[in-house]
């Protein structure tokens, strides 16, 4: 035992209790998850922020919880979809950008049996199935917003009639405090009435929250450094 340990003073019961804890999470090699190229840097750039994605698909997977089928939107390099997926039945995570679903295929999905990472566009992806649920997390401030449209119209499209869409992104207000390099990526925030006023010309019911830090409110949206907006009833 003592060749496992540190030092000379910690007790052989200290010792035996830590041990089982250690092996157990040794035993396999898949237990060894790595990271992806965006996770890892925000984990070494600002590791707190890691603490925000995880609250926030934290908060989706219990929204939609027993799901039978759920799409992410904008997966990266599926760091948070490992999260939603122990939720539901099956999630099924799309991305545009090569490395990351490489990475996500590579690093996630041997460790989840209920999660498929799709290399595509959705604005021309082909589904072959309808949706029970679909979610894009720090995704709609980063389309063209002449094409909005195109993409609300296709979340729609992709989900049953009784759907529910959960969508997330920084508001215009906390732009005032973001990096140059965010503030020049974010080409389409809104604020939480702006983007409520959008959605509601694809789902009948559209309920408000912010977030600030890992904290998740339904206060003055002003204030709110994070919105999301949780859809139902796709017209």
């Amino acid at each position: 035992m003592d060749d496992k340990f540190y030092g000379d003073i910690s007790s052989e019961l200290a010792k035996e209790a830590y041990a089982p804890i250690s092996s157990t999470h040794t035993k396999s090699k898949k237990r060894n998850l790595k990271l992806g190229i965006n996770s890892s840097e925000i984990f070494l750039s600002d590791p707190k922020m890691l603490g925000f994605v995880a609250a926030k698909h934290k908060f989706v997977g219990k929204m939609v919880e027993g799901f039978e089928s759920v799409l992410e939107v904008g997966c990266m390099d599926g760091f948070g979809s490992i999260i939603v997926a122990d939720f539901v039945k099956s999630l099924t995570a799309i991305d545009f950008y090569k490395e990351h679903i490489e990475q996500a295929k590579k690093n996630v999905e041997p460790h989840r049996d209920n999660i498929s990472f799709v290399g595509g566009d959705f604005l021309e992806y082909k589904f072959k199935k309808k949706f029970d649920g679909c979610f894009a997390l720090d995704v709609l401030e980063h389309i063209d917003p002449k094409q909005e449209k195109i993409f609300l119209s296709k979340v729609v499209e992709s989900l049953e009639s009784s759907g529910v869409f959960i969508v997330g992104m920084p508001s215009i207000e906390s732009q005032a405090y973001a990096s140059k390099e965010n503030v020049k990526t974010h080409i389409n925030c809104q604020t939480a009435s702006q983007l409520s006023n959008t959605l509601k010309s694809y789902f009948e019911n559209v309920f408000s929250f912010g977030m600030n830090d890992e904290v998740l409110h339904t206060g003055y949206s002003k204030m709110c450094h994070y919105i999301i907006k949780i859809c139902t009833s796709p017209k």
